[in-house]
Protein backbone atom coordinates (compact mmCIF):
# COMPACT_ATOMS: atom_id res chain seq x y z
CA UNK A 1 0.00 0.00 0.00
CA UNK A 2 1.11 3.60 -0.54
CA UNK A 3 2.32 5.45 2.50
CA UNK A 4 -0.59 7.90 2.35
CA UNK A 5 -3.28 5.25 2.02
CA UNK A 6 -1.69 3.21 4.78
CA UNK A 7 -1.38 6.20 7.11
CA UNK A 8 -4.97 7.37 6.57
CA UNK A 9 -6.27 3.82 7.04
CA UNK A 10 -4.34 3.32 10.29
CA UNK A 11 -5.37 6.70 11.68
CA UNK A 12 -9.03 6.07 10.87
CA UNK A 13 -8.95 2.59 12.43
CA UNK A 14 -7.38 4.02 15.60
CA UNK A 15 -10.02 6.74 15.78
CA UNK A 16 -12.86 4.27 15.20
CA UNK A 17 -11.65 2.20 18.15
CA UNK A 18 -11.15 5.25 20.36
CA UNK A 19 -14.68 6.57 19.73
CA UNK A 20 -16.56 3.27 19.80
CA UNK A 21 -19.37 2.00 17.57
CA UNK A 22 -22.01 4.65 18.22
CA UNK A 23 -20.18 7.91 17.54
CA UNK A 24 -21.63 10.20 14.86
CA UNK A 25 -20.07 10.80 11.46
CA UNK A 26 -20.55 13.50 8.85
CA UNK A 27 -22.42 10.92 6.74
CA UNK A 28 -26.07 11.54 7.58
CA UNK A 29 -27.60 8.66 9.53
CA UNK A 30 -24.34 6.73 9.86
CA UNK A 31 -22.49 5.96 13.07
CA UNK A 32 -18.89 4.85 13.22
CA UNK A 33 -20.11 1.24 13.05
CA UNK A 34 -22.03 1.98 9.85
CA UNK A 35 -19.00 3.65 8.27
CA UNK A 36 -16.70 0.78 9.20
CA UNK A 37 -19.13 -1.69 7.65
CA UNK A 38 -19.24 0.35 4.45
CA UNK A 39 -15.46 0.19 4.14
CA UNK A 40 -15.37 -3.56 4.77
CA UNK A 41 -18.05 -4.25 2.15
CA UNK A 42 -16.30 -1.99 -0.37
CA UNK A 43 -13.08 -3.99 -0.07
CA UNK A 44 -14.25 -7.52 0.69
CA UNK A 45 -17.61 -7.90 -1.06
CA UNK A 46 -17.28 -6.87 -4.71
CA UNK A 47 -20.67 -8.50 -5.34
CA UNK A 48 -22.27 -5.92 -3.04
CA UNK A 49 -19.91 -2.94 -3.44
CA UNK A 50 -21.54 -2.02 -6.75
CA UNK A 51 -24.53 -0.79 -4.78
CA UNK A 52 -22.45 2.18 -3.64
CA UNK A 53 -22.75 3.71 -7.13
CA UNK A 54 -25.39 1.68 -9.01
CA UNK A 55 -29.02 2.24 -7.91
CA UNK A 56 -30.28 -1.19 -9.09
CA UNK A 57 -27.82 -2.86 -6.71
CA UNK A 58 -28.31 -0.49 -3.81
CA UNK A 59 -30.82 -2.61 -1.89
CA UNK A 60 -28.63 -5.70 -2.00
CA UNK A 61 -25.52 -3.73 -1.10
CA UNK A 62 -27.25 -2.12 1.86
CA UNK A 63 -28.48 -5.48 3.12
CA UNK A 64 -24.93 -6.85 3.01
CA UNK A 65 -23.62 -3.74 4.76
CA UNK A 66 -26.15 -4.10 7.57
CA UNK A 67 -25.23 -7.74 8.10
CA UNK A 68 -21.56 -6.77 8.14
CA UNK A 69 -22.26 -4.04 10.68
CA UNK A 70 -23.62 -6.68 13.08
CA UNK A 71 -20.13 -8.14 13.55
CA UNK A 72 -18.42 -7.45 16.90
CA UNK A 73 -17.13 -3.91 16.60
CA UNK A 74 -13.49 -4.68 17.38
CA UNK A 75 -13.50 -7.38 14.67
CA UNK A 76 -15.11 -4.96 12.22
CA UNK A 77 -12.42 -2.33 12.80
CA UNK A 78 -9.72 -4.98 12.46
CA UNK A 79 -11.11 -5.82 9.02
CA UNK A 80 -10.84 -2.13 8.11
CA UNK A 81 -7.26 -2.02 9.39
CA UNK A 82 -6.09 -5.17 7.56
CA UNK A 83 -7.33 -5.13 3.95
CA UNK A 84 -7.18 -8.27 1.83
CA UNK A 85 -4.48 -8.29 -0.82
CA UNK A 86 -6.84 -9.94 -3.30
CA UNK A 87 -9.33 -7.07 -3.24
CA UNK A 88 -9.76 -5.08 -6.47
CA UNK A 89 -9.43 -1.85 -4.46
CA UNK A 90 -6.78 -2.70 -1.86
CA UNK A 91 -4.13 -4.74 -3.62
CA UNK A 92 -0.65 -3.19 -4.02
CA UNK A 93 -1.36 -2.13 -7.60
CA UNK A 94 -4.59 -0.23 -6.88
CA UNK A 95 -4.21 0.98 -3.31
CA UNK A 96 -2.69 4.37 -4.11
CA UNK A 97 -5.43 5.32 -6.55
CA UNK A 98 -8.39 3.71 -4.83
CA UNK A 99 -7.77 4.33 -1.14
CA UNK A 100 -5.76 7.47 -0.42
CA UNK A 101 -8.74 9.70 -1.11
CA UNK A 102 -11.32 7.23 0.21
CA UNK A 103 -9.66 6.97 3.59
CA UNK A 104 -8.79 10.64 3.81
CA UNK A 105 -12.43 11.59 3.28
CA UNK A 106 -13.81 9.03 5.72
CA UNK A 107 -11.15 9.88 8.30
CA UNK A 108 -12.39 13.47 8.13
CA UNK A 109 -16.02 12.26 8.22
CA UNK A 110 -15.31 10.93 11.69
CA UNK A 111 -12.99 13.73 12.87
CA UNK A 112 -15.34 16.54 11.84
CA UNK A 113 -18.52 15.09 13.30
CA UNK A 114 -17.36 16.22 16.75
CA UNK A 115 -16.89 19.72 18.12
CA UNK A 116 -13.48 21.30 18.45
CA UNK A 117 -11.87 19.85 15.35
CA UNK A 118 -9.27 21.72 13.32
CA UNK A 119 -7.96 21.03 9.82
CA UNK A 120 -4.82 18.89 9.84
CA UNK A 121 -1.46 20.16 8.60
CA UNK A 122 -1.06 17.77 5.66
CA UNK A 123 2.19 16.81 3.97
CA UNK A 124 2.74 18.41 0.58
CA UNK A 125 2.72 15.06 -1.21
CA UNK A 126 -0.64 14.12 0.23
CA UNK A 127 -2.07 17.55 -0.59
CA UNK A 128 -0.86 17.18 -4.18
CA UNK A 129 -2.56 13.77 -4.46
CA UNK A 130 -5.78 15.20 -3.01
CA UNK A 131 -5.70 18.13 -5.44
CA UNK A 132 -5.52 15.77 -8.42
CA UNK A 133 -8.66 14.01 -7.25
CA UNK A 134 -10.38 17.27 -6.26
CA UNK A 135 -9.82 18.62 -9.78
CA UNK A 136 -11.34 15.50 -11.33
CA UNK A 137 -14.31 15.47 -9.00
CA UNK A 138 -14.90 19.20 -9.47
CA UNK A 139 -15.06 18.73 -13.24
CA UNK A 140 -17.71 16.05 -12.76
CA UNK A 141 -19.80 17.44 -9.92
CA UNK A 142 -19.71 21.11 -10.97
CA UNK A 143 -19.79 20.86 -14.75
CA UNK A 144 -23.48 21.81 -14.86
CA UNK A 145 -23.47 24.33 -12.04
CA UNK A 146 -25.05 27.56 -13.33
CA UNK A 147 -22.08 29.85 -12.79
CA UNK A 148 -18.60 30.60 -14.06
CA UNK A 149 -16.72 28.98 -11.19
CA UNK A 150 -12.99 29.35 -10.57
CA UNK A 151 -11.64 26.69 -8.19
CA UNK A 152 -8.28 27.59 -6.68
CA UNK A 153 -5.90 25.64 -4.45
CA UNK A 154 -3.10 28.15 -3.74
CA UNK A 155 0.25 26.59 -4.48
CA UNK A 156 -1.27 23.63 -6.34
CA UNK A 157 -3.36 24.95 -9.21
CA UNK A 158 -6.75 26.09 -10.38
CA UNK A 159 -9.48 25.24 -12.88
CA UNK A 160 -12.65 26.73 -14.30
CA UNK A 161 -15.90 24.79 -14.29
CA UNK A 162 -19.63 25.45 -14.61
CA UNK A 163 -22.04 26.37 -17.37
CA UNK A 164 -21.41 30.09 -17.19
CA UNK A 165 -23.25 32.94 -15.52
CA UNK A 166 -22.36 34.69 -12.29
CA UNK A 167 -18.67 34.57 -11.49
CA UNK A 168 -17.77 32.67 -8.32
CA UNK A 169 -14.43 31.78 -6.80
CA UNK A 170 -13.94 28.74 -4.57
CA UNK A 171 -10.64 28.83 -2.66
CA UNK A 172 -9.13 26.39 -0.21
CA UNK A 173 -6.46 23.84 0.55
CA UNK A 174 -6.65 20.69 -1.59
CA UNK A 175 -8.13 18.55 1.17
CA UNK A 176 -10.76 21.14 1.97
CA UNK A 177 -11.73 21.50 -1.69
CA UNK A 178 -11.97 17.72 -2.01
CA UNK A 179 -14.36 17.57 0.94
CA UNK A 180 -16.40 20.43 -0.53
CA UNK A 181 -16.84 18.95 -4.00
CA UNK A 182 -17.58 15.50 -2.54
CA UNK A 183 -20.71 16.93 -0.90
CA UNK A 184 -19.35 17.84 2.53
CA UNK A 185 -19.64 21.60 2.15
CA UNK A 186 -20.79 22.22 5.71
CA UNK A 187 -17.54 20.91 7.21
CA UNK A 188 -15.10 22.11 4.53
CA UNK A 189 -12.99 25.16 5.36
CA UNK A 190 -13.16 27.00 2.06
CA UNK A 191 -13.86 30.54 0.88
CA UNK A 192 -16.62 31.23 -1.64
CA UNK A 193 -16.43 34.67 -3.28
CA UNK A 194 -19.12 36.15 -5.50
CA UNK A 195 -22.78 37.19 -5.48
CA UNK A 196 -24.57 35.99 -2.36
CA UNK A 197 -27.39 33.97 -3.93
CA UNK A 198 -25.33 31.70 -6.23
CA UNK A 199 -22.65 31.38 -3.54
CA UNK A 200 -25.25 30.19 -1.03
CA UNK A 201 -26.66 27.74 -3.57
CA UNK A 202 -23.18 26.33 -4.10
CA UNK A 203 -22.73 25.80 -0.38
CA UNK A 204 -25.94 23.74 -0.22
CA UNK A 205 -25.87 22.07 -3.66
CA UNK A 206 -25.89 18.30 -3.92
CA UNK A 207 -22.35 17.49 -5.00
CA UNK A 208 -20.27 14.34 -5.34
CA UNK A 209 -21.46 10.95 -6.49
Amino acid sequence: MSRYARAERAALADLLLDLGPDAPTVNEGWTTRDLAAHLVVRERRPDAAGGILLPPLRGYGEAVRRRTAALPYADLVDLVRRPPLWSPVSNPLTDELANTVEYFIHHEDVRRARGGWLPRDLRAGLSAALWKRARLLARVSLRRYPADLLVQAPGYGELRVGRGGDRLRLVGAPGELLLFVSGRQRVARVQVDGPAAPADRLRSARLGF
